[in-house]
């Protein structure tokens, strides 16, 4: 993929295919020793042993609707490539934790992109789920959790245009206050 964000979305949609209430996506970036990790946790259905052994096969998928999984895979891969690694936990009824570990200073390393897009896609298409995101980098964090714009939002959802659009912007300007020294 182009930019690690589409990464991301694709590993959130597993969760709330996996049923997940609570999706929790985390970017911690370390600028002093060039390191990214970006973690998708759910608390959805989880993994069986034998889910966990196959799913950074791409010919292994749980959906019914095609026969290879790619998401893990190509996240492993764009880790890998840059001297990083990634790691899965998973169990049954408790959920699910993704960590891909990156060297930024890598000349693989891929774009972390628009996760202003991303966590507003995912934050509009599925309002029934709740979701905590934070980006971190070295010690400037923003945290946005969808379970307090609820209750200030009062019953108003955020596909509602002036909603989302507020929800980018509220996301962008807040990512650049952090990233930007």
């Amino acid at each position: 993929m182009r930019e690690l964000s589409l990464n991301v979305l694709d590993i959130a949609q597993n969760s709330v295919s996996a049923n997940a209430s609570l999706i929790e996506i985390e970017l911690k970036e370390s600028t002093e020793t060039n390191e990214l990790l970006i973690g998708i946790y759910d608390n959805g259905k989880g993994m069986t042993e034998e889910q966990l052994s196959s799913v950074r096969d791409p010919f292994f998928t749980t959906r019914t609707t095609r026969k290879v999984g790619m998401g893990i895979p190509l996240f492993k891969m764009a880790a890998e490539m840059t001297g990083g690694h990634l790691e899965i936990e998973s169990e049954v009824g408790v959920g699910t934790k993704v960590r891909a570990f990156f060297r930024t200073d890598h000349l693989d390393f891929v774009p972390v992109g628009d996760m202003a897009s991303t966590m507003v896609t995912l934050i509009t298409m599925n309002e029934h789920i709740d979701f905590l995101y934070t980006r971190s980098s070295d010690d400037r964090v923003f945290t946005l959790d969808t379970r307090s714009l609820k209750e200030i939002l009062g019953g108003v959802p955020f596909s509602e245009p002036s909603i989302s659009a507020w929800l980018r912007d509220f996301i962008t300007e807040n990512t650049k206050l952090i990233t930007e020294v």
